[in-house]
């Protein structure tokens, strides 16, 4: 496993009406969705490190903690930027940007755990046998 701090992925996206905080709940307007927002800046810490793990691992999130700074209306392109900043043992710290077509849109850290698919999941499901 070859993760190290200073690795960087970015990934685009595009607003959908889907995508609106109208249609998450989360509020009254067709602008981009907090829950939104966070969900791809997961994917994209994600999409970066799944290529350099071990065949039965995988990441889970762990802490969220990103600011959503300004609203970007349906069908505007928005970047997120992803940079490992700290790998502690099984831990991995990413600091996340986010910029529509006009300014930073949100920004803060997002951590995920490595952990063995098989286990993880059979830990899960040990709770419903209760």
């Amino acid at each position: 496993m070859n993760i190290e701090v200073g690795l960087k992925s970015a990934a685009e996206y595009i607003v959908d009406k889907k995508d609106t905080a109208k249609n998450f709940d989360s509020g009254a307007l067709d602008i981009l969705a907090t829950p939104m927002l966070i969900c791809n800046a997961e994917r994209t810490c994600k999409n970066l490190v799944d290529p350099l793990l071990e065949a039965e691992q995988g990441t889970v999130g762990t802490l969220v903690n990103i600011r959503h700074l300004a609203p970007t209306p349906v069908g505007m392109k928005y970047r997120c930027e992803c940079e490992i900043i700290a790998v502690e043992s099984r831990l991995i710290r990413f600091h996340v940007l986010l910029s529509d077509e006009v300014e930073t849109i949100g920004e803060g850290i997002h951590e995920r755990f490595i952990i063995n698919n098989e286990r993880f999941t059979a830990k899960a499901y040990r709770k419903s046998e209760r």
